[in-house]
């Protein structure tokens, strides 16, 4: 799937409901929620902090999916495409860290 098709689809569910997008800082908001749910689930299994007896074991791919959801939410409401801002990211590792890591 592509971004594109992730931004369709989230735009095709927000768009079932009257309020639509949120604000901008509203949904970073929200973005930075989603964000400390994956931190905590990676330092209770990847890091010191165990989890309590009575917590559940949240799925990591799930945090992640929460997260491309928000920010296709985001760049949804701003009107933009992920696509083209993923591809110029590309680009620029591409370009500006070629030599920077010892290659395989």
């Amino acid at each position: 799937m592509s971004l594109k098709e992730i931004q369709e689809e989230v735009d095709e569910w927000v768009n079932q409901y009257k309020i639509g997008y949120w604000k901008p800082h509203e949904i970073i908001a929200r973005l930075a929620e989603e964000v400390g749910e994956l931190a905590r689930e990676v330092n209770h299994r990847f890091g010191p902090k165990p989890k309590k007896s009575t917590e559940e074991l949240n799925d990591i791919e799930d945090e992640l999916a929460d997260i491309i959801f928000t920010v296709a939410c985001m760049a949804n409401s701003l009107n933009l495409d992920l696509d083209k801002g993923f591809k110029k990211v590309m680009d620029k590792v591409y370009g500006r860290d070629k030599d920077r890591f010892e290659k395989k």
